[in-house]
């Protein structure tokens, strides 16, 4: 049964998203944070250069705000929020040195790749510390069988984290894409906590709220992009709620868009390198490649949409 707790988490975070929309917006734009679009990019791509980024910091405070007011009587909300909030802000450092600075690479791949794991380590030390049971994963589809062996586990955290919040990165591309897919997910993980009472309802209901607050901002044409600070937080939610809901090995299935977007990146590179220039798609990440088969934004959002809902239901039955 659905808690009041979590109708109100739902509620208050999609208001404050909508309602901090129209004034982070337009102060985003005065400070001239607009987003760059490469000249052999996808060409109609082009006429979204100035749309305000850093979009995702309406997300962060959302749900920063909503969960505060929950944590109390939610304690197992912290590793989620620390993970959200810790990848958010490691994004919001490379969207500064990227938009504001005009550092075109923003953080160096080294540093940026030294603050993921110092973060994921801070996380896996509190989960190891508080809530161990995080680091014990559910088999789908055995009615109840679970793998424990901590030295599988625990390094396996940082694959699986890092992977997640790149994949939900790479994501982050068109219009509402990240935005749609991970509203999905942010739905399948509030249905599955409050079936096993796993008590994080109230952050899996606040980040769902925010996001449709966002996406009435972020759907074609957008209004505003959530860059690296929305796009990094929303990678560490997805991850750290994975783990405290102990099926982090279901990402593959209702992360599937995530996992293929990474991979399409991996095989255009490899293949690039391997053929002297060639490559395997019209361009990389995989959403592009639909944009240059002929596919519009709006039909390919939709797609990855509906597919990755179809899958977070497979997920349900598996559980």
């Amino acid at each position: 049964m659905i808690s009041i707790e979590v109708i109100l988490a739902l509620l208050i975070a999609f208001a404050i998203s909508v309602l901090l929309s129209p004034f982070v917006i337009p102060f985003l734009r005065k400070l001239k944070i607009g987003n760059t679009e490469r000249e052999e990019g996808v060409q109609s791509h082009l006429k979204k250069a100035g749309t305000p980024t850093m979009g995702g910091l309406i997300i962060l405070i959302s749900v920063l705000i909503t969960s505060l007011l929950f944590v109390g009587r939610y304690p197992r909300i912290i590793p989620i929020l620390f993970l959200t909030l810790g990848f958010g802000i490691i994004g919001f450092l490379d969207d500064y040195l990227k938009v504001v600075l005009r550092r075109s690479d923003g953080l160096m791949p080294k540093q940026k790749f030294l603050l993921q794991v110092v973060v994921t380590t801070v996380f896996v030390i509190y989960i190891l510390v508080v809530d161990p049971d995080c680091l014990v994963m559910l088999l789908p589809f055995t009615q109840g069988m679970y793998f424990d062996c901590k030295w599988i586990t625990v390094p396996l955290v940082y694959f699986v984290v890092l992977g997640t919040v790149n994949g939900v990165n790479f994501t982050d591309g068109l219009d509402g894409l990240a935005t749609g897919v991970t509203t999905m997910v942010a739905v399948f993980f509030t249905v599955v906590a409050i079936g096993t009472h796993a008590g994080i309802e109230p952050i899996t209901a606040a980040v769902t709220g925010a996001l449709l607050g966002f996406l009435m901002f972020n759907s074609h044409p957008a209004k505003v992009f959530m860059g690296d600070t929305g796009s990094l937080a929303l990678g560490g939610f997805v991850a750290g709620t994975a783990y405290v809901l102990q099926i982090p090995i279901l990402i593959p299935v209702f992360g599937f868009i995530y996992m293929v977007e990474v991979l399409s990146v991996i095989i255009q590179v490899t293949y690039f390198k391997k053929t002297g220039g060639k490559r395997f798609f019209k361009m990389a990440p995989i959403h592009h490649h639909f944009e240059l088969c002929g596919w519009s934004e709006t039909q390919i959002v939709a797609l990855f949409t509906v597919v990755t809902a179809l899958l977070c239901l497979i997920c349900l039955y598996g559980l």
